[in-house]
């Protein structure tokens, strides 16, 4: 294939497309219409003589030929991003500077594991300090410049500081998989007869899912109250309660407690999770290095 003749633009409806495993998600992501990614990925799919993607139950399936392309054009990708941020301001492959992010549950079991193994790879040398999200303190440690970053489900408004959404999410309910209640699928008059293991609220304003409940006069059966997400499927494993939290979160629990997951019985709004630092460190080259991966990282996920 001449390279010359490729529009480059595909390289990116394929990328986003393997990683989403969905045309319509693509291209809400690439902020496209679906039938423009539809009719990119047909001129690709014709140029290089292979289908990519079969549609299948988990969705859009990649051929043996799109898993080996796979790589080498994400690799394309983000040496053409670093190029066009300006990356070589800040020799990431030699710095061992320190970050220091400030997270909850979710950033520390959803998003940091992959980053810092993907961080190992291209930047060995970089070294990431995880401590827990502390409520009031956070602003100040960000102005202070003690924690570089936080990841979190509140954007904080006050001037001086940045807060950009980097992923969405929805929740799932979990329970044991021998559960002698719950079929295949999770009821609303079942959800509300099971006993729950709940998040401590961090705010006080209802959880989501409880002011959903109220809204329509219901409420669940709040069984025990936990400090942490990982509190939640340990109980659920061995006992017939439910617990529901963050999608990526209760995917990963699934799969590691043998858990089954269920939609939640309600229409829940998705919610955003937010990178935030203040703007003091805007313009620092290896501060942008590192949350501008960790952003595309994010939005990768």
């Amino acid at each position: 294939m001449n390279l010359r003749s490729l529009d480059l633009n595909l390289l990116l409806i394929f990328d986003s497309v393997y990683a989403e495993r969905s045309i319509s998600k693509a291209a809400q992501k690439l902020h496209l219409s679906q039938p423009t990614v539809s009719n990119a990925l047909a001129r690709l799919r014709e140029r290089l003589q292979d289908p990519l993607f079969e549609r299948s139950a988990q969705g859009m399936a990649p051929t043996a030929r799109a898993k080996a392309l796979a790589k080498p054009i994400r690799q394309a990708l983000d040496a053409l991003e670093r190029g066009l941020r300006g990356d070589d301001a800040f020799e990431f492959t030699r710095s061992d500077r320190e970050f220091v992010i400030a997270v909850e549950d979710y950033g520390e079991t959803v998003i940091l594991p992959r980053f810092v193994d993907w961080l190992a790879k291209v930047a060995p040398g970089i070294r990431i300090r995880i401590r827990p999200e502390s409520g009031s303190q956070l602003t100040g440690e960000l102005r202070e410049g003690t924690v570089d970053l936080a990841l979190d489900y509140f954007a904080l408004r006050e001037p001086g500081y940045v807060s950009t959404s980097v992923l969405t999410e929805t929740l799932l309910s979990l329970s044991r998989q021998d559960h002698p209640v719950i079929g295949e699928r999770l009821s609303l008059d079942t959800y509300l007869a099971m006993r729950h293991v709940v998040l401590a609220p961090r705010t006080t304003s209802l959880p989501m899912i409880d002011l959903a409940l109220s809204k329509r006069g219901l409420q669940r059966q709040i069984a025990v109250t936990v400090p942490h997400f990982l509190s939640m499927p340990v109980m659920v494993q061995n006992s017939d309660m439910i617990c529901t939290l963050p999608r990526r979160m209760a995917h990963l629990y699934a799969d590691h407690f043998r858990l089954k997951s269920h939609s939640v019985p309600l229409r829940i709004p998705k919610f955003p999770v937010y990178l935030i630092w203040h703007d003091a460190l805007e313009a620092d080259a290896g501060h942008q290095w590192f949350r501008n991966h960790l952003i595309e990282f994010c939005q990768r996920l």
